[in-house]
């Protein structure tokens, strides 16, 4: 009997249980078919710095044109028909690189024109902060008032790592203010399409670095990133879209997006700027997807997700879509950029005497390319024209008050854009030389004069040659310079030899002329590479030393009681000089100055003499060669030394 109510009870339980299992399975099977179905589209942009127009690059033999946000909102509009969960954002440096960051603290026009397309969110780059506290401050009050004068509704600006605890000086404070009266957040969430997705923006290491004069602290992304992510769950996001300006780079250890993914893996997405990178298919971590689009707005990324049933989300499809001239150009947004264009005309081109689109020379010579551009060490001839443009405009502005220029250096990391082939115009110079604002609040680095010795000059050519293999952006072109160098030798002393060019800009007969170590040459450069120069020591640990100075031979403290001005007291800038001297160029049969023919053959301004014969490898070392020398003859005598205090020991036994 007792073994019958045993069966019995033991079956009505294995009966409930099924029951119970049915219901639980049936039920979970309508939630898992609902979630399953759910798809999101990300459509995603980063480093467009300021690139609110077409541009010009070289398909193949031809210039065509790519980019724009006008193209861009027609394609953003297309694709949402597609997906009701559609999310467009970007992953910061939205400013910075054309004309338009002329008007950057007035009109707001990339945040304007950004909202025009409808963009859900952005985060703080390095380069938005190019025109220091003040000027994020003056574009962030800009936008309000002409967003609400336009009726435009402003994409989200998200940023999760900044500390205000460290960030207390009134500059600070004036950012935070501004950020407030926008409303910036550390993350938002935008539930559309039944998908509630939250998006964060972070600013990495690398890119603090490339801002010193922000002011602002940022704290490290991973514990910031984490933090963040915990809130955005416990909010129920159930996508979540990190807008990180960190990058991603070759060597593991300094790939601060994937370093990322790795320690925060609840991150969905990764929308990676800051190193240009373009991804033609996504780095995965985990089930952490990182996607790079490219720069200046050359393609609108497209990464289309769908649920799987642990809740997390896999990638169905993703491409690069390129904004070329297929795409129709939205009016409104085209409209928009027109009007600014009159406004840059008006308040910022009027004084340098031009205009937007105007023609001032015409280019038959393949520059090369900005995706090819410092990638290997030479000579090149974009970095030579650029330089001997600074030549030129120190000589216009000083007219018979002028000193020799004896040198004068473009660095690499300082070139934004390249010249294409066919008319240029006061935009595409603009381009080539956009970055920064000098101390009279105008957007352009001034030139700066400088005096380096002698030794230092060889100093320089060294640093180009050993350093800039290792770090791109430090590659040197110079005028007036010329150095002779060997790969295979040893590190800090791949230099040979280094001479003076001294009838620049440019002649078919160059004079040459030996330096001499101790005597001051006036040296011109831009306001940020003249403040690089001496920082070399710091950079380097106190292996190199470049102490820029004044004519007196006093170490410089403030850059900017040295700038180039012309006749009325106005800086010279950068993008000026080159402008300019575009412009003076002989004449063509239409009228237009045409670049020279000499800019289309290399200079041998950095001669490589690739030898590995040992004479060329060890001939006319400098101090560090030196110094090397002395410690392998030590080691080589140390070990000489005990291998006979062995062999005479051993003899002894």
């Amino acid at each position: 009997m007792k073994n019958m109510k045993k069966m019995f009870n033991l079956i009505v339980l294995l009966l409930t249980s099924i029951f119970f299992l049915f219901v639980i399975t049936a039920f979970g099977e309508n939630i898992t078919d609902e979630e399953k179905a759910k798809k999101a589209q990300i459509l995603f942009t980063h480093d467009m710095h300021s690139h609110l127009d077409p541009y010009k690059v070289k398909d193949d033999d031809s210039v065509s044109t790519v980019g724009g946000l006008a193209r861009l909102k027609t394609l953003a509009d297309e694709k949402r028909k597609a997906h009701d969960a559609t999310f467009l954002v970007d992953g910061g440096d939205f400013s910075m690189g054309t004309l338009y960051q002329t008007i950057y603290e007035t009109e707001a026009a990339e945040l304007i024109a950004m909202g025009l397309c409808a963009y859900d969110a952005t985060t703080f780059g390095n380069h938005e902060f190019d025109y220091r506290s003040q000027g994020i401050a003056n574009m962030l009050n800009a936008a309000i008032l002409n967003s609400e004068r336009l009726g435009i509704k402003l994409p989200e600006i998200v940023s999760c790592n900044i500390d205000w605890n460290k960030n207390v000086a009134s500059d600070n404070m004036l950012v935070k203010n501004a950020m407030e009266d926008y409303g910036c957040k550390p993350y938002i969430i935008v539930e559309r399409g039944g998908v509630r997705a939250g998006i964060f923006g972070v600013l990495g290491r690398d890119a603090e670095a490339c801002a010193p004069e922000s002011g602002i602290h940022f704290e490290d992304i991973v514990e910031s990133s984490r933090k963040t992510v915990e809130a955005l769950k416990k909010e129920g996001a159930e996508l979540i879209i990190c807008l990180s300006h960190s990058g991603t780079f070759e060597d593991k250890d300094k790939s601060e997006d994937e370093i990322l993914a790795k320690e925060v893996p609840d991150i969905d997405v990764i929308i990676s700027g800051h190193t240009h990178t373009k991804l033609d298919e996504p780095i995965y971590h985990g089930e952490t997807c990182i996607v790079s689009a490219g720069s200046y707005g050359e393609n609108l990324g497209e990464i289309l997700l769908s649920k799987k049933e642990n809740g997390r989300w896999q990638v169905e499809s993703y491409k690069l879509n390129r904004l070329d001239e297929s795409i129709s150009e939205d009016e409104e947004i085209a409209g928009l950029l027109d009007e600014y264009k009159e406004k840059i005309n008006e308040f910022y081109l009027s004084d340098f005497g031009y205009t937007f689109d105007q023609v001032i020379a015409h280019n038959d010579i393949a520059f090369t390319q900005m995706d090819e551009f410092a990638e290997e060490h030479e000579d090149d001839a974009l970095g030579n024209l650029i330089a001997d443009s600074y030549v030129y405009a120190v000589m216009e502005a000083e007219g018979d008050d002028y000193e020799k220029v004896y040198v004068t250096v473009s660095p690499s990391g300082t070139i934004r854009d390249t010249i294409q082939k066919g008319d240029v115009t006061v935009s595409d110079v603009f381009n080539v030389s956009s970055l920064g604002i000098g101390p009279d609040r105008i957007p352009g680095y001034p030139l700066v004069s400088v005096y380096l010795t002698g030794r230092e000059l060889k100093t320089a050519a060294e640093i180009d040659v050993s350093i800039s293999p290792i770090m791109t952006t430090a590659q040197l072109y110079p005028s007036g310079l010329k150095w002779i160098y060997n790969p295979h030798r040893m590190f800090l002393n791949k230099v040979t030899d280094v001479e003076l060019v001294t009838n620049v800009p440019h002649s078919e007969n160059p004079e040459i002329e030996e330096i001499e170590d101790d005597k001051l040459y006036r040296v011109v450069a831009g306001l940020y590479s003249a403040q690089m120069l001496g920082a070399v020591e710091d950079s380097s640990m106190g292996l190199l030393s470049i102490v820029p100075k004044d004519k007196e031979g006093n170490p410089i403290e403030d850059f900017e009681k040295h700038i180039v001005r012309d006749a009325n007291g106005k800086e010279v800038k950068e993008w000026y000089a080159l402008a300019s001297y575009l412009d003076s160029f002989s004449e063509n049969a239409e009228g237009v100055s045409e670049v020279p023919e000499f800019y289309q053959h290399e200079d041998e301004r950095k001669l490589k003499i690739d030898s590995r014969n040992i004479l060329e490898i060890i001939k006319k070392p400098n101090k560090f060669a030196w110094m090397f020398y002395g410690i392998i003859t030590v080691i080589i005598g140390f070990i000489g030394g005990a291998v006979a205090f062995f062999i005479k020991k051993r003899k002894k036994r």
